[in-house]
């Protein structure tokens, strides 16, 4: 199944997020706009396709995010738990902070606990102690990156996660990752219900790519795009102040180009960009070293590349196939494979050539949230806290259009998002970058 499939067969998908049952108990938020039941966004704006859904009466829509007038878990008697999986990413904290604050304050939930590095927190064996969260605990963490929980990557046994839930008397549980956190996730939910326990699971989407389906801009990624702008001013500052000087920069992105596409719009001196949706060759005609060849023909003196770490892994011969623990793929070095290779091929040709190489991979997903995404991820989190009270299950929080909503786990990793080569973003990092000149797609222009 893809998130075309979902599109365009509708009918064939379940949009409705799960309920542990009958919300009967009395908001103790006062003076608020609460979701009412049936409230709904339509997660697609193109009049054409609506009216096409119309008449096969298959709109798809999500449920809304806020708070309701009557809730499920009784806020004295609960009890909660957060944990943070997978790879760090700007926001982490914020989102911690987010909801601890809402279900404390709002909902005056007084047992929060924070699960130590990801979910072998959950697993005795290893001795993680949790971490008691309040608003002391938590106030001024968002000025942090990383995360105070502390992550891990790969999987846990589920049937033993739920018995320590179970055991432990959570009846709400916070997962915040990416992919295969929510997949996780999304087996715990199942597990609790095949054991007709009460507990809500909900997730909140992290991924610095972007890569997500249905949530909309997922947070850290404003953030890990802005971080950006240093690296490529100092890449395009080395290249500058060498005859024929390249700066090569790598960026993350193992599936989807979406952080090197927005960087190279938002710092607008890259001459490439190269990302995974669109193969790319080194020789001939159309390939990566004939460009360069052909921006130094028109008397440029130097040359910005941005690559996403994803990109070009066709190119790379080496048949070791590596993962990580959550059973990730591990991206094969293309920053240095286009280092060595653009210095071997000028070097053949007797044209001195200089390159700069940037990786700042780490250094970007470990800085804090920065402004409109700070508030992001504050939102999500009471998203996510207020879906939790209600009873919902197995869903996540996303955005879309302005409007927070509640997406069914299943739907939300369906598919990695990718970035449509044909779509105006991509057209523009184009524009942006004069690459289809010098990559010999487009008449070469003087200018």
């Amino acid at each position: 199944m893809t998130i075309k499939d979902v599109f365009e067969h509708p009918e064939n998908f379940n949009f409705n997020v799960d309920r542990l049952g009958e919300c009967m108990i009395d908001n103790p938020i006062q003076m608020t706009n609460y979701v009412e039941e049936g409230d709904r966004t339509i997660i697609a704006h193109d009049l054409k396709y609506l009216e096409e859904m119309h008449k096969r009466g298959a709109i798809p829509t999500f449920e809304k995010a806020g708070p309701h007038r009557k809730i499920y878990h009784d806020p004295v008697w609960s009890r909660a738990a957060i944990v943070t999986c997978g790879g760090l990413c700007p926001g982490l904290n914020d989102v911690i902070k987010g909801i601890v604050q809402c279900l404390w304050f709002d909902y005056g939930v007084r047992h929060i606990f924070g699960v130590r590095y990801g979910l072998e927190g959950f697993i005795p064996k290893y001795g993680h102690e949790p971490l008691i969260l309040d608003p002391e605990v938590v106030d001024a963490i968002h000025e942090e990156g990383g995360t105070i929980l502390g992550s891990s990557r790969g999987g846990q046994d589920t049937v033993e996660i739920v018995r320590t839930l179970s055991r432990l008397n959570i009846n709400m549980l916070f997962c915040i990752g990416g992919d295969g956190t929510l997949r996780a996730a999304r087996d715990i939910a199942e597990e609790i219900e095949r054991r007709h326990l009460k507990i809500s699971v909900v997730g909140v989407p992290k991924t610095i790519d972007n890569d997500l389906a249905f949530v909309g801009r997922s947070f850290g990624f404003e953030t890990a795009v802005y971080a950006t702008g240093t690296v490529i001013t100092a890449a395009h500052t080395e290249a500058k102040g060498a005859h024929n000087g390249i700066g090569l920069v790598k960026l993350m992105g193992r599936d989807s180009g979406f952080i090197a596409a927005y960087a190279c719009l938002a710092n607008s001196v890259v001459n490439m960009c190269l990302i995974p949706e669109l193969p790319f060759e080194l020789e001939g005609e159309h390939g990566v070293l004939t460009a360069l060849e052909r921006r130094f023909g028109l008397g440029k003196d130097h040359a910005v590349i941005v690559v996403a770490e994803g990109a070009g892994q066709h190119l790379i011969k080496d048949t070791d196939v590596r993962k990580d623990a959550s059973g990730n793929v591990l991206k094969k070095d293309i920053g240095e494979f286009l280092k060595t290779k653009i210095e071997q091929h000028f070097a053949a040709k007797k044209q001195d050539v200089t390159v700069k190489y940037f990786d700042p991979s780490y250094t970007i997903r470990s800085v804090p949230a920065q402004g409109t995404d700070a508030i992001l991820c504050y939102m999500l989190a009471r998203g996510a806290a207020h879906a939790a009270m209600a009873g919902r299950t197995n869903c996540v929080v996303g955005k879309c259009a302005d409007v927070f909503m509640l997406v069914p786990t299943s739907l939300a990793t369906i598919e990695r998002q990718k970035v449509d080569v044909e779509d105006a973003l991509w057209q523009s990092v184009v524009d942006a970058t004069r690459q289809g000149e010098y990559m010999g797609y487009e008449p070469l222009v003087r200018r």
